[in-house]
């Protein structure tokens, strides 16, 4: 599926373009082997290599299936779901694919960090490469959702905060695929602050991978929702920051755990212009003009005219309405 040029108006030989796609995944189950998962990844990246897009948005944890749904009295015991290095011997085909075809990527995936002072630290990544095989940048998830105890009461557990630390370093925007391009992992596109950084950087397209479990513990009422809300949030923060959305999913029922895939591609007037339509793995692709952005930061959400930065102190100072 792709977007419809007619939204983006007439396109100039002048232009900068870019053909991007998602590669969605179904579930995978805690018995597949990485091996087993890197060759559909090189399934869905031949397929955009063949349709011609020249980079490919893989979801978050797309190499395991999503392990925080268990918890485990030692993390060690859950450190064989994390990556140590990357490239590694199992994704080294995948990096040397992209390089043959001439196709980037971006890809999610959990890594242990191990200091020489013994410190341990374990994150949620994205690392996004270019069309050499070369690694642009490696983005730790900045929000993390879910909890850090296990509960009982739940159906299944959501302990990103035990498995996760947050990033300390923010949301960069790094100069790639000949634009502004910067990452963020699922929970964060939930957050306005997440599109506003980036936004302030000149974004001109910013990569999400997500998991997200249909059925929300803390509050069933927005199970419904799910999708609306997927939806809402990468809509309104292209619009409001003049930016291209990838939003890619690893979805379906996943031990035993329906997840929501209906990835997406948002141009920067908010509308969508490719959408999913299954709940497997799927290649979803769109043309980006990429100077489209600058009808909006250049007109409506001109920031260097607009904001009010001054007024805005509460945004830094406080964490939330009880200071």
């Amino acid at each position: 599926m792709q977007g419809s040029v007619a939204r983006q108006g007439r396109l100039s030989p002048m232009e900068r373009k870019l053909r991007v796609a998602g590669g969605q995944l179904g579930p995978i189950q805690r018995a597949d082997s990485r091996e087993q998962v890197v060759d559909r990844l090189l399934a869905l990246l031949t397929e955009a290599a063949d349709l011609g897009c020249e980079l490919i948005v893989f979801p978050e944890l797309a190499l395991t299936t999503f392990f925080p749904r268990w918890h485990v009295p030692d993390l060690a015991e859950f450190d064989h779901f994390y990556e140590t290095e990357m490239p590694n011997a199992v994704t080294q085909p995948l990096f040397d694919e992209a390089r043959r075809r001439g196709i980037g990527f971006s890809l999610g995936y959990a890594l242990i960090e191990r200091a020489d002072d013994g410190t341990v630290h374990r994150w949620n990544v994205q690392t996004l490469v270019d069309t050499t095989g070369e690694i642009v940048a490696t983005f730790k998830k900045v929000h993390i959702p879910g909890h850090d105890t296990f509960d009982p009461e739940r159906p299944f557990q959501h302990a990103e905060r035990y498995f996760f630390e947050p990033s300390p370093d923010g949301f960069g925007v790094w100069d790639a695929f000949g634009a502004r391009v910067g990452m963020m992992i699922c929970n964060d596109r939930r957050w306005p602050e997440t599109y506003r950084e980036m936004g302030l950087q000149g974004v001109e397209l910013i990569l999400c991978g997500y998991n997200t479990p249909i059925h929300y513990v803390p509050d069933p009422s927005q199970d419904e929702l799910q999708g609306f809300h997927n939806k809402l949030v990468m809509q309104s923060g292209a619009y409001q920051n003049g930016t291209f959305v990838v939003g890619v999913a690893k979805g379906g029922v996943e031990e035993g755990v329906a997840s929501l895939c209906e990835s997406i591609i948002v141009a920067p007037s908010g509308q969508i212009l490719a959408e999913a339509t299954t709940d497997g793995d799927e290649v979803i692709w769109a043309d980006l003009r990429l100077d489209w952005c600058k009808q909006y930061t250049g007109t409506l959400f001109d920031m260097d005219y607009y904001r009010r930065p001054e007024v805005y102190t509460r945004l830094t100072t406080m964490r939330g309405p009880n200071g």
